[in-house]
């Protein structure tokens, strides 16, 4: 079945070719850090998290996101969603994949990765993060090759899936939960010692990586004709307008509590991040950039009209993951080391091998996403396959 996504025409081997020529670049870029050290990157003793931890943050966020069309689809039978849950599902396995793939090269050295199993310490939220993370990649990988594998071989699911598909859906708010604990468990870091920490990162997953799944069934309706239907499109899109929402509300939440109590440690963080401090204002036209594509996002979701455009419905998601990612993917990671809980103001940029590896890392998912979704088409597209909106409660099961 996989040999499906292998085969195509000279633009699709083209795209392939340049996603292998950044994994190439990449890793040798990586080769040099493994040589040379973390020294390489922009990271420093007050900032030891950055770039690759930051993409690792907004990407668990995406794959977190799966649940949004897995949840309606298998539990509440809504059908509408039968097409696009699988692509939610390959969308899961690329964003788990290049998760890890990120605190891997992260660690510094590979054999530091051996360690978690080699001497397991439950008491360690990064054991735990591992784990589940590791856990929801088998479990999607599993549901997708069971699903199109029945539908390839033009039967129904098998019985055993149900339960699997059930187990999949906490599982995937557990994921971001964990990594959310991960950083609001630090005692010294301001921006992130809140409870609302876990809840921002789940709104904001299921924002982002919905708003991606839009823009990806588009261009995959584009390219190949495999169409998800234009009301599925609308009511992803229906929860990407209150998940953002929601988002938006969470931060202001936050703003309020950490300027109306006047509190200096919390504060100096989002003036860090927004005005700048003691000369250190490299973030502060992404942070107003990530407001700003924001608040125009929110205009076009909130407005049926504009909604219910599909040109403009692809361009409120775009602005919705551009500005996630701004703010998840290197503001909230890096605004939470600077100031540092000595009060020192230390300025972050990433190094040119700091970026061409996870520019390698982000083709890899790239890669493994548009070889499932090639499968995924090839597929749905065969007249043998059952059909994807028959309801999983009644359809036939195999024994």
């Amino acid at each position: 079945m996989l040999d499906k996504g292998l085969s195509g025409g000279g633009r699709y081997w083209a795209w392939l070719g340049a996603l292998a020529a950044l994994i190439v670049a990449g890793a040798l870029a990586y080769q040099r850090q493994l040589t040379l050290g973390l020294g390489i990157t922009g990271l420093s003793r007050d900032v030891t998290w950055g770039l690759y931890i930051a993409q690792f943050t907004f990407l668990v966020g995406v794959a977190a996101s799966a649940v949004v069309v897995v949840l309606p689809y298998y539990l509440h039978d809504y059908r509408v969603f039968g097409k696009i849950t699988i692509l939610g599902e390959c969308l899961a396995v690329s964003a788990v994949a290049m998760c890890l793939l990120f605190v891997f090269v992260d660690m510094g050295q590979p054999a530091r990765a051996l360690n978690v199993l080699l001497y397991p310490t439950p008491n360690s939220i990064m054991f735990w993060d591992m784990l589940v993370l590791a856990g929801y990649l088998a479990l999607n990988a599993v549901i997708a090759r069971a699903t199109l594998s029945a539908e390839h071989r033009g039967v129904p699911p098998p019985r055993w899936l149900r339960p699997v598909i059930v187990l999949s859906i906490p599982w995937a708010v557990s994921i971001h939960t964990v990594t959310a604990f991960l950083y609001s468990g630090l005692p010294g870091r301001h921006l992130w010692l809140t409870a609302l920490l876990a809840p921002r990162f789940l709104a904001s997953a299921f924002a982002s990586g919905p708003a991606l799944l839009i823009l990806l069934a588009m261009l995959l309706r584009r390219l190949t004709g495999f169409d998800v239907g234009r009301e599925a499109l609308q009511k992803l899109g229906l929860i990407v307008a209150y998940t953002m929402t929601v988002n938006v509300f969470f931060v202001l939440v936050e703003l309020f509590t950490v300027f109306y109590s006047q509190a200096p440690e919390a504060m100096h963080h989002f003036e860090f991040l927004f005005l700048g401090l003691e000369g250190q204002a490299g973030l502060v036209p992404w942070m107003w950039a990530s407001v700003v594509l924001a608040m125009m996002s929110l205009g076009l979701l909130l407005t049926p009209r504009c909604r219910q455009d599909m040109r403009l419905l692809a361009a409120a998601c775009a602005m919705v993951f551009a500005s996630l990612w701004m703010d998840k993917g290197l503001g909230l990671i890096v605004g939470g080391f600077v100031p540092s809980p000595l009060g020192e103001v230390t300025g972050y940029a990433p190094t040119l091998p700091e970026v061409a590896i996870a520019l390698a890392i982000w083709a890899v998912g790239s890669l493994l996403a548009t070889v499932l979704f090639k499968v995924v088409a090839a597929v749905r597209g065969e007249p043998s396959g059952p059909d994807p909106h028959s309801r999983w409660a009644r359809a036939p099961v195999e024994p």
